[in-house]
């Protein structure tokens, strides 16, 4: 190119330096953005949320649970969390022996709820489970048709929601113990957590493992991982999750739930005489109910013998702490048998070890009294015979609120834990401290429903994650303002150049 003047020459080779300028500039800000380009998209950023449902069909009632996380995070870490929960109002599922068909129409509210809180969007990749526990196996075992057409019914109901449905089952006692374990260990970050230290995840020590404690209404369930090896095998579970295996002991007590046992020691009462009227020392004194034998005779538990009862009784509360407890160690049988340890009636049990959580019937009775907040035991049993010395009167005063099925029960349900406990697990004072009472962690409720659905869903993997992956949400707006911020500079430069 020709240059006519010598101020447009010079000009010319002024716009060429401040352009080669630029461009090197340029170029240096192209490659801080591919830089930053590369960052952010070599992780998942979260854009959306995955849920998933699970009802959890108990003996006395029927729950639905729903879970969240990052829908680019499956098999990642520490991510699902509970979003909502629903609690149906009927009976469980295994009381509508009669009518099958309302216990699918006794979902049709929590599932309503449910919907209105997954986003329309979301709603039909959302996997849905149904998980029956004792009542039902109670049920199975005694009429295995009945159980299998109310299972048909409520899988009726559930898909004529646009939802994922994968099936409704009945849990195996040993499957609703493992899950309640993996629930409450993945919820206290113990088997893995990200360390800020390291940069990267830590496997917790093996003291970090909790034990599972379970009471439902029919069954109840304990897990833990002993302190030796496991001797009988059909007690033990195994897992792999996150690197590290786990072999836990696990056994479930069928017929030694809450509701189960409270009827047990009233057969235990009913039968000590030929009467028609008795002393329950575990009623406050001063209660009297007529009852039918049938209501505590035609239990799925009740001895066959025992089933042809018929007839009325009255029983009256006498509030005695001390033979209350009696009446409860009748129902268990703590000769170990063959086996050098044990729980309860011959059951291998290894020694209790570590800590343990107890929740679902344990820690509404407990928290009703007030003995969550990791009294001593001696504590405990001299509140729970303070409790039980209350005359009904006074119980009424004091909890105008309280439903008179549960108000009668909880000097009961308190003695037959302590029993269940202390002889049957053979937790003693020493150990007694290691029981924490609760009934929610990291806002979600401990139960077998998040073991359940991580399990099914494959959300916990079997192998340690190297790095963590994505950015939490102001992390990824702060890089976009970023990216925009030198992009603005930069025009800013030209501009300034090109006006001199």
């Amino acid at each position: 190119m020709l240059c006519l003047k010598k101020r447009g020459c010079s000009l010319l080779e002024d716009w060429r330096e401040k352009q080669d300028r630029c461009r090197v500039e340029g170029t240096e800000g192209t490659n801080h953005l591919s830089f930053l380009t590369s960052i952010l998209f070599s992780h998942n950023i979260p854009h959306l949320r995955a849920y998933g449902l699970v009802f959890d069909a108990g003996s006395s009632h029927t729950a639905l649970f729903v879970y969240q996380w990052p829908a680019d995070k499956e098999n990642n870490t520490g991510m699902v969390s509970q979003t909502f929960s629903c609690h149906v109002n009927a009976s469980g599922i295994s009381s509508f022996v009669k009518v099958p068909a309302r216990a699918g129409d006794s979902l049709r509210e929590c599932l309503d709820a449910a919907m209105s809180v997954i986003p329309a969007d979301r709603q039909r990749e959302a996997p849905t489970y149904l998980g029956a526990t004792a009542g039902m196996r109670l049920l199975s075992r005694e009429n295995e048709s009945a159980a299998t057409q109310i299972l048909t019914e409520v899988s009726k109901t559930i898909q004529e929601y646009p939802i994922n449905f994968q099936g409704a089952r009945i849990l195996t006692g040993k499957e609703e113990g493992a899950y309640g374990w993996i629930t409450i260990n993945y919820l206290l970050d113990s088997f893995t957590k990200y360390s800020l230290v390291y940069r990267d995840w830590i496997h917790p020590s093996s003291a970090s493992i909790w034990g599972a404690l379970d009471l439902g209404g029919a069954s109840t369930q304990i897990s833990f991982v002993p302190a030796g090896p496991i001797t009988e095998g059909e007690e033990a579970a195994q897992f792999r999750l996150y690197g590290f295996d786990y072999t836990i002991y696990t056994h479930s007590y069928l017929c030694y739930g809450q509701n189960q046992a409270l009827l047990h020691a009233l057969r235990i009462i009913v039968n000590s005489s030929s009467s028609d009227r008795f002393e329950h020392p575990c009623y406050p004194m001063g209660y009297s109910e007529n009852i039918t034998r049938t209501s505590f005779y035609s239990s799925p538990c009740a001895e066959r013998q025992e089933s042809a009862a018929s007839g009325n009784v009255i029983l009256q509360g006498t509030g005695n702490a001390s033979k209350c407890r009696e009446t409860f160690q009748k129902i268990f049988n703590f000769s170990c048998g063959h086996n050098t340890s044990c729980g309860f009636n011959g059951v291998y049990q290894p020694k209790v070890n570590g800590k343990f959580l107890a929740f679902s019937a344990y820690y509404y009775t407990f928290n009703f009294l007030n003995l969550t907040e990791g009294q001593p035991l001696a504590m405990v049993e001299a509140a729970v015979q303070t409790f039980c010395a209350k005359n009904w009167a006074e119980l009424q005063s004091t909890y105008p609120k309280e439903k008179t099925s549960h108000l009668k029960n909880y000097c009961a349900s308190a003695n037959f834990i302590l029993t269940l406990l202390l002889k049957g697990y053979g937790f003693n004072n020493d150990t007694w401290d290691n029981i924490a009472f609760q009934m929610q962690a990291a806002n979600s409720d401990i139960g077998w429903t998040l073991g359940y659905m991580l399990n099914l869903t494959n959300m916990i993997p079997t192998e340690s994650p190297s790095s963590l992956r994505g950015h939490e949400e102001g992390v990824w707006i702060a890089s976009i303002f970023f990216i925009v911020l030198m992009l603005a500079l930069c025009l800013v430069f030209l501009l300034i150049y090109f006006l001199k």
